[in-house]
């Protein structure tokens, strides 16, 4: 009994927290352009080196 007054605590700050590290990366722009970052693994960019 004596462990829930330690475990319930402990998880809702370790809730808390990733509840705060989610809305921070939000207001910061981790998630603004999903589409295009899936989209720019697909293309090409680079250009092969030619020895002459």
């Amino acid at each position: 009994m004596t462990a829930l007054f330690w475990l319930i605590p402990l998880a809702l700050l370790l809730g808390l927290t990733g509840l705060i590290a989610f809305f921070w990366s939000v207001r910061d722009g981790q998630f603004d352009d999903p589409k295009g970052d899936s989209s720019r693994i697909l293309t090409d960019d680079d250009h092969p080196i030619v020895d002459d």
